[in-house]
């Protein structure tokens, strides 16, 4: 790992940035087991939009973003479809739960 100061050339900061991005990948995934269990304990469709959840979740990471110096509606915007894609399949996931519980 070296620090962008460190780095010599393109070669050194491309190695560095798809560590990060394999990093970032990574945690991405996580964070979807956590999506996916979360749906054992949705009650409903709706539950599982949970929509003033989201909306307070992207005025959270608006201010992260801003924090570390990005933009905070490219961030918006990409947690918007990432949490879309997520929500997706915990639907999925749930209403396969709903239908064997039947």
């Amino acid at each position: 790992m070296k620090t962008p100061d460190k780095c010599a050339d393109m070669g050194d900061i491309r190695v560095e940035i798809d560590r990060i991005d394999r990093e970032v990948i990574a945690l991405l995934g996580q964070r979807f087991q956590y999506v996916q269990a979360a749906a054992q304990f949705k009650t409903s469709a709706e539950s599982v939009k949970a929509p003033e959840r989201l909306k307070s979740m992207l005025e959270q990471r608006r201010l992260w973003a801003a924090a570390e110096g990005l933009n905070p509606d490219a961030i918006e915007k990409m947690y918007n479809d990432l949490v879309g894609y997520f929500i997706k399949e915990e639907m999925t996931k749930w209403k396969t739960a709903v239908a064997t519980s039947d």
